[in-house]
C-alpha cells in the first residue's frame, strides 16, 4: 500500500495544486507510481469533451498513471464560487460518502505516491452539515497543508492546523508557497512558522514566473513523506 495525503489550504488560491503538482513531479523523479484525485471542482469550463477544470488537468498530466479525466475530477461544477453553493445552483447534492467513495476507486489502483486535492479551505462546506473535511476524516489519511505566503497568512495557518488536528488528522507536513512576491518581513514570517508548526518544512516556493509543477518541485523534499 503506498503512501496517500489530503492537500489542504490555508485558504482558496493558496497554490495547492501548484504544491500537489510539485509533490507529484519530485515523487515521479525518484521513480515512484503517483496517482492524485481532485474529488471536487468548481470553476470548470465548457470543452468539447465536457466540463474541464485546470487544476485537475494540471493534476492528470503531472502523474505518472494514466486515468481518464472523469476519475481524476469525478464531480465537475461550472459556477466558480463555493462548491456546496455551485451544486445547490445546478440541483445537485454534495456529500462525504459519495465523494470518499470516488476516492476509493483510485485508491484501488497500485501506487506508491497518492494525493487527494480539496477545494478552498479546510472548512469548505458540501452541504449543511458536512464539509470537505470530513473526507479527509473519512478516508483517514495525513494532511499537506499549503500555506499562501501573504500578510496574515501566520493567523490563516495556525488556526488550520487547529482545525486538522481537532479532526484527530495527523499534519505529515507543510508547504509554504510565495504568492505575495512583495510580502513585507516574508523572512521572518516564514521564520514564525517553521518555529510554531508541528511539522516539518516539506518545501519553500518562491514566486515564480513560471509557475508549474516541474519547477516547484525544485523546492520540495519529500523524504519524510516517503
Amino acid at each position: 500500500m503506498g503512501k496517500k495525503y489530503f492537500i489542504a489550504g490555508t485558504d482558496t488560491d493558496a497554490g495547492k495544486t501548484l504544491v500537489a503538482t510539485g509533490l507529484l513531479e519530485a515523487a515521479n523523479q525518484q521513480g515512484l507510481t503517483t496517482l492524485a484525485i481532485k474529488p471536487v471542482a468548481a470553476g470548470c469550463e465548457q470543452t468539447a469533451e465536457g466540463l474541464r477544470n485546470s487544476d485537475a488537468l494540471l493534476l492528470q498530466q503531472a502523474m505518472s498513471q494514466k486515468l481518464p479525466y472523469e476519475q481524476v475530477n469525478p464531480v465537475a461544477l461550472e459556477p466558480a464560487i463555493a462548491p456546496h453553493i455551485a451544486a445547490a445552483q445546478l440541483g445537485k447534492s454534495l456529500r462525504v460518502t459519495q465523494l470518499a467513495g470516488y476516492c476509493r476507486g483510485v485508491m484501488m489502483q497500485p501506487s506508491d505516491f497518492l494525493l487527494i486535492e480539496g477545494a478552498g479551505g479546510w472548512r469548505v462546506p458540501l452541504n449543511r452539515t458536512e464539509t470537505l473535511a470530513g473526507l479527509a476524516k473519512e478516508l483517514n489519511t495525513a494532511v499537506i497543508l499549503v500555506v499562501g505566503m501573504k500578510l496574515g497568512c501566520i493567523n490563516h495557518a495556525l488556526l488550520t492546523i487547529e482545525a486538522i488536528q481537532r479532526d484527530g488528522l495527523p499534519l505529515a507536513g507543510w508547504v509554504a508557497n510565495r504568492i505575495d512576491p512583495n510580502m513585507s518581513c516574508y523572512a521572518e514570517n516564514f521564520a514564525t512558522l517553521v518555529d510554531l508548526i508541528p511539522a516539518p518544512c516539506l518545501g519553500e516556493v518562491p514566486h515564480l514566473a513560471e509557475a508549474n509543477g516541474k519547477e516547484a518541485s525544485r523546492y520540495m523534499d519529500i523524504a519524510s513523506l516517503l
